[in-house]
């Protein structure tokens, strides 16, 4: 694809969640996908019709077997983040139909014990799961997604230093 054909293309509506456990360590989980150092947090689409939020407690079961119940809660961006994939994985990625994605992220906290996550799905996208600090996670993050995971922390600070 052309960079021109690229700058066309729109971007996927998308989820984000950061997860806190009750240390105010956050969830990442490395992708099943990856060879390399590809962590991230939850994340996934919004379908046609789906409210945000809904959005967000869905793919958090079906990435980590999380259910909404086991969390509660705590805030989310009302501004949206997008970010651009490498162009190289364009057309690898949702059959070549978007640029990225446009993400708004919430947080929540985790109010149970660790044996109810499982990331051993129906569909898994991770191998590895752990809680990191937030300083952590930025060093392992892929990094097209670097910029949006420091927005993502810069707004959530006042929830995950407190």
């Amino acid at each position: 694809m052309t960079p021109e054909e690229i700058s066309l293309l729109p971007y996927r509506p998308c989820v984000g969640i950061v997860l806190i456990n009750k240390n105010k360590n956050i969830f990442g989980a490395q992708r099943i996908d990856s060879k390399t150092n590809a962590w991230q947090m939850p994340q996934g689409g919004i379908d046609d019709g789906e409210k945000p939020l809904n959005a967000a407690f869905r793919e958090l079961e079906e990435e980590t077997g999380i259910e909404a119940q086991a969390t509660s809660y705590i805030d989310k961006m009302d501004e949206l983040i997008p970010y651009d994939l490498p162009v190289e994985l364009i057309p690898k990625l949702w059959k070549g139909k978007y640029r990225g994605q446009m993400q708004q992220w919430f947080l929540l906290k985790f109010l149970q014990n660790d044996d109810l996550i499982n990331i051993k799905t129906k569909h898994p996208e991770f191998s590895h799961w752990k809680w990191m600090t937030k300083e952590e996670m930025l060093k392992n993050i892929v990094p097209f997604k670097l910029n949006t995971y420091q927005t993502v922390f810069q707004y959530f600070d006042k929830h995950l230093n407190s």
